[in-house]
């Protein structure tokens, strides 16, 4: 590291579990963030910070005035830009430590392979519940590491996801029908919340990265902001699982597969 890094990330260094070698790990560390809206905008943030070395932002979508509310990582002048394009500038400012790579395509069963093949740990940061089970069966079929996040109107949950732990199919299933699940452009949600939950799938990363604490595998935390109560939800692998079970059905993403039988539902929020 150079001295200036040094003194960038000294109060990351004097933490124990972490230290010079720590930070070299994360300074050749590769994440791809898939999503850059309430959850992703935190998490790039503090990613960029902590001197993870490349940060890939996949993200389709332009920024929209009503994005601002919790899109914490804009401003006003970007309302039309692309987001990838928004949040690599105003993270290379930053941190110019971090290389920032721009995936500008949406995210598909035809290309989510190819797109999260080159990345040590995935963040799964959309809001769109067909393509977080496209995320899930991606990475487990490639067996790379993810974090999962999503909130509604004062309420979100997260999970991390390690070869040999449950997924998030796992615990869901499959995706509800369209209209079974609403939207936050229909109901709702407090930007505070996306930022508490998106500061914790960066924490989850962060610790993958390093190789300390305990993940979120085999457990999913919940948040209820109006009460201040957090749950944890213990689950384990389920073996009628489509994807990671004994008898999978699902051999590459996109595919819809049987549908095993669940354990008790904690859907995604």
């Amino acid at each position: 590291m150079t001295e200036e890094q040094t003194v960038r990330y000294s109060r990351q260094i004097l933490l124990e579990g972490v230290g010079r070698v720590g930070q070299e790990k994360l300074l050749s560390s590769r994440v791809l963030l898939i999503g850059a809206g309430g959850l992703g905008a935190p998490l790039a943030l503090y990613l960029v910070a902590a001197g993870v070395g490349t940060l890939g932002i996949a993200d389709s979508e332009r920024l929209d005035l009503s994005n601002l509310q919790r899109q914490v990582l804009f401003t006003t002048d970007d309302i039309g830009r692309p987001k990838a394009e928004a949040a690599r500038a105003k993270l290379k400012r930053l941190n110019p430590d971090v290389e920032i790579e721009i995936h500008s395509e949406r995210v598909t069963a035809e290309n989510v392979m190819t797109t999260i093949r080159d990345y040590h740990f995935i963040v799964d940061a959309t809001d769109n519940l067909s393509t977080k089970f496209l995320i899930n069966d991606a990475c487990v079929l490639s067996a790379r590491p993810f974090s999962h996040g999503g909130l509604l109107r004062f309420e979100g949950q997260a999970m991390t996801y390690v070869p040999g732990a449950a997924c998030y199919r796992c615990i869901h299933g499959s995706p509800p029908p369209k209209a079974a699940v609403p939207s936050s452009s229909e109901v709702g949600v407090l930007g505070a919340v996306a930022g508490m939950l998106g500061s914790i799938q960066a924490a989850e990363a962060l610790k993958y990265l390093l190789g300390i604490g305990d993940l979120l595998t085999n457990r999913v935390l919940t948040l209820n902001a109006l009460t201040m109560e957090q749950r944890m939800v213990r689950t384990k692998r389920n073996l009628h699982c489509a994807v990671c079970g004994s008898h999978r059905s699902i051999r590459s993403p996109g595919e819809r597969g049987q549908v095993g039988r669940r354990w008790p539902d904690t859907r995604s929020t």
